[in-house]
């Protein structure tokens, strides 16, 4: 039987990196998965890479109306959610004292406004029962140079799990934050890196790993999987570290 056999799921920013990843992992599992991004040419290319049990619908987290568009489709199409993963997020580099309104508003505005308002729109339609997780990161509880805005949005992902369990107790449904490691993937260059840059952060940051090499987004997918599936169905509100040990260290 697998994991997820006719669940309905929905992945924000699931056309790049552990979303699609995740994504695939869902179907692969047997639920029908709706993604979302900001890209409709990215978009399009993820949904052709899944290939199947999958509809696409491009919106911007960030915009309240984009959202209303999302949650139409899927009350429409499928009537329900049983999980939702809300992936979609951004970093970018600042470092104190070089911080501009337009960075902490475009960080924040992504990863937490629309973040809340994913869960929050998406509640109408979820049962007793259903998964929500949150995409955390290390990032809030290990210090990294010039990160400190991004860091502060995945600490308010972190406490949003411990209150929403509190808020949804009567409805049964569990909320979890994941906490992936270092993990390469598209995102990374949307840091203001190049290539070159990237790699030397990835092989920089790999020494530090007790497990000695950094993370794949398939490995992030098949945590997410678990929290999203009955495998955990006395798993409530933690933060589950998915990072080779950096951050236990």
């Amino acid at each position: 039987m697998r994991k997820l056999e006719g669940k309905i799921a929905l992945v924000t920013g699931g056309n790049s990196g552990i979303g699609l990843a995740t994504a695939k992992q869902f179907v692969a599992e047997g639920a029908y998965v709706f993604i979302t991004g900001r890209r409709q040419t990215e978009l399009d290319a993820a949904v052709e890479n899944i290939g199947k049990n999958v509809t696409g619908i491009q919106s911007d987290v960030s915009k309240l109306e984009d959202l209303d568009r999302v949650f139409d489709k899927i009350k429409q199409e499928q009537g329900h959610l049983d999980v939702v993963f809300a992936n979609a997020g951004i970093g970018e580099i600042a470092p104190l004292g070089a911080i501009t309104e337009e960075h902490f508003d475009k960080i924040f505005n992504i990863n937490v406004k629309g973040l809340l308002f994913t869960v929050q729109k998406a509640l109408p339609l979820l049962p007793e029962n259903a998964s929500i997780i949150l995409n955390a990161s290390t990032a809030s509880t290990v210090g990294t140079p010039a990160f400190s805005v991004y860091s502060a949005t995945k600490a308010a992902v972190r406490s949003f799990a411990r209150n929403w369990i509190l808020d949804l107790k009567e409805r049964k449904i569990r909320v979890n934050a994941i906490s992936p490691g270092v993990v390469p993937t598209p995102g990374y260059n949307l840091l203001g890196l190049n290539d070159e840059q990237v790699q030397e952060f990835v092989d920089s940051q790999a020494v530090t790993i007790p497990l000695g090499r950094v993370g794949t987004p398939d490995e992030i997918a098949r945590a997410v999987v678990f929290l999203a599936s009955e495998d955990s169905s006395f798993v409530n509100g933690i933060e589950l570290f998915v990072d080779g040990g950096m951050a236990q260290i």
